[in-house]
């Protein structure tokens, strides 16, 4: 009797593990995640050149509700899907944080603090109702909406920093990018040598990603006369959509952001 129920508890432990809507994290994971940001960036950015402010929001808010209508439809992780939506949130947060600033002229140092209370809002929120804030915990609906509006914020936040770091503070782009990798160094270090909790130690590093990534993106991307190295907005989002496209395809083959339990 006790072994067949240790069996189901095991079993039904597998099946809840196996419906998990994220991946392993991994190297690969914080590789992707880095290269999403820095391609958020500079594709919002060349879309509201191209389209128009206006009409590249409402393209990419488009995006993002398809993007994350077919991720919550799925019923475990699949890369392609997982990724895209991580993308297209990086776009919206990217054009959410340039709406406040550009469009509602709010300086970086105030939209900075604003969209950190927002993710702690969403944190407390998250936590009150599941208790935990794991992203190994995602196997449910709500969990999941808690995680990608948890995920939106980050990246807001993230553009907001970064921007505040390298035009309002003067770090320039290159100097920002340059901090923020030693910023993320941090948590790591701190979960390594002195226990730090692994939840906040991953949230600490995901929304540091943010301002990492978009930095040196738009250091590739923007003109000399800005610090950069000129190779444009358009291209340098086609870069790195190539190894972003690269990397998950060979997710998607390899599995190896994919629990072993779930092989």
């Amino acid at each position: 009797m006790a072994t067949g129920q240790l069996q189901q508890h095991g079993t039904h432990r597998l099946v809840r593990h196996a419906a998990s809507k994220v991946p392993e994290v991994t190297v690969y994971f914080w590789i992707i995640k880095v290269l999403t940001t820095g391609m958020g960036e500079t594709a919002s950015d060349f879309l509201a050149h191209l389209l128009g402010p206006i009409p590249a929001v409402g393209l990419g808010g488009l995006g993002l509700v398809a993007a994350l209508a077919l991720q919550l439809s799925m019923r475990r992780y699949v890369a392609w899907i997982y990724w895209t939506a991580v993308v297209m949130v990086s776009v919206f947060g990217t054009m959410a944080a340039d709406i406040l600033h550009v469009g509602l002229g709010v300086p970086y140092l105030v939209s900075t603090p604003f969209f950190m209370v927002a993710l702690a809002v969403v944190f407390a929120a998250w936590y009150a109702s599941e208790k935990t804030q794991s992203i190994h915990s995602i196997h449910t609906r709500r969990r999941e909406f808690f995680y990608w509006a948890a995920v939106l914020t980050t990246f807001a936040l993230g553009t907001a920093a970064g921007d505040l770091t390298a035009v309002t503070l003067g770090l320039g782009y290159l100097g920002s990018g340059v901090m923020f990798a030693v910023v993320i160094a941090v948590p790591a270090i701190a979960h390594w040598r002195f226990s730090l909790n692994p939840i906040p130690a991953f949230w600490f590093a995901y929304i540091v990603t943010r301002p990492l990534g978009a930095s040196f993106a738009d250091w590739m991307g923007v003109s000399s006369a800005r610090g950069g190295l000129a190779l444009g907005l358009g291209p340098v989002t086609l870069y790195w959509t190539i190894a972003i496209l690269g990397l998950v395809g060979y997710l998607a083959v390899s599995r190896k952001d994919v629990a072993t339990a779930e092989s």
